[in-house]
């Protein structure tokens, strides 16, 4: 029996704890594979954790960098005497640095989920992540760009895409109940998901929405998600679009959402950020649609321009009008594009395949 501990800080909305809910699903099937979870924060955003009945351990921090975690860790670590420590997150990978050494357990360090650009020791991303490498058996991330982007030593650097669990799409809303939800009417719909944080460009995508509604009248947009620049976002619309351009807040039924729409789009600061494997990109392929999204990261190791969905330039908003145009008005290589992103990622993004590259991964180091 192979006993793995995961160390998260939480698990809240992102790209990076989805792709540790989807593996935790995956291993729990796996015989010979014993799972454990250590959080530093209560907040839990997935509750379906809780259907994997697995042992959760609250070490919970009193302030963002509390020393008595480390600790508390060694402690709980010594309860629970995994074979493997499986990080996933800056300050969880630092945590886990001490009790690696003095109980002589194989780290693997997976914070890397993103790749910006021009990191520097000033950016606390990166101070932290380099801080972590020397100590960590093996660094892991979701594209190849992140591992270049932090500068991870190649001779420690993997990359394992994520995988995506199609249960999730098995059981989905009717699109008449979509459409009554959204209060949507045209014949054609655009969305894009993603938080209405700093490393998302939504102003860009909402001011080229403000374009597109106003040459033509067969279509609606959708923004999805929450977040501190919403109000901003929302502000931007005039009140005579308001029922054109939706804002839906967060929801828990963004699978249906995507399989209603005909075009799913994401826009990423690149000053500030550039995307891993993005869960949305994956949501959108999965389900068959066109995939319009700003170039850099990992997004270019998924999308291929002209093959499996457009690649526009950051915050390029007369590129972003022209592209979503063009889609709308050619349906046929709008499904091609759909039908080839969704064989893409059949073959290489399913949580089968994810799952095996870390099995393999796992069985190196114990």
């Amino acid at each position: 029996m192979m006993k793995i501990l995961m160390l998260v800080n939480n698990l809240a909305r992102g790209g990076k704890e989805r792709r540790l809910i989807e593996l935790l699903k995956g291993l729990k099937t796996t015989p010979n594979i014993e799972c454990e979870l250590v959080l530093f924060s209560k907040r839990i955003e997935y509750p379906e954790v809780f259907d994997l009945e697995m042992p959760i351990h609250y070490l919970e921090r009193k302030k963002k960098k509390d020393p008595r975690i480390f600790w508390k860790l060694y402690k709980k670590i010594g309860e629970i005497k995994p074979d493997l420590i499986h990080s996933w997150g800056r300050m969880a990978s630092v945590y886990a640095i001490p009790t690696k050494f003095l109980r002589g357990i194989p780290l693997i360090n997976a914070n890397i989920a993103d790749a910006p650009n021009g990191l520097t020791f000033r950016d606390k991303r990166y101070f932290w992540s380099q801080l972590s490498f020397p100590f960590s058996d093996v660094i892991l991330a979701n594209c190849k760009a992140g591992l270049t982007a932090y500068k991870a030593p190649k001779y420690k650097s993997r990359c394992i895409y994520n995988g995506f669990d199609y249960n999730r799409i098995k059981q989905l809303m009717p699109a008449n109940e979509v459409q009554q939800k959204l209060g949507i009417y045209t014949p054609k719909t655009v969305a894009m998901v993603g938080a209405f944080e700093d490393r998302k460009d939504f102003t860009s995508y909402i001011k080229a929405a403000i374009q597109v509604v106003g040459l033509r009248k067969d279509i609606s947009f959708i923004a999805v998600g929450d977040g501190k620049d919403r109000n901003a976002c929302e502000a931007l619309v005039p009140p005579s679009l308001r029922k054109r351009i939706i804002f839906t807040g967060q929801i828990d039924w963004i699978e249906s959402l995507i399989r209603f729409v005909d075009i799913g789009v994401l826009m990423t600061n690149a000053k500030v950020h550039q995307e891993g494997i993005s869960n949305a990109i994956l949501e959108y392929m999965v389900i068959g649609k066109p995939v319009i999204a700003s170039r850099g990261g990992g997004t270019n190791e998924i999308v291929f321009h002209n093959k499996t969905g457009l690649l526009v330039d950051p915050f390029d908003i007369k590129e972003l009008v022209l592209s979503i145009n063009y889609l709308l008005d050619n349906a046929t290589f709008a499904n091609e594009l759909g039908q080839t992103a969704k064989k893409a990622i059949q073959d290489g993004f399913s949580l089968d395949r994810m799952k095996q590259d870390f099995l393999d991964l796992y069985e190196e180091f114990v």
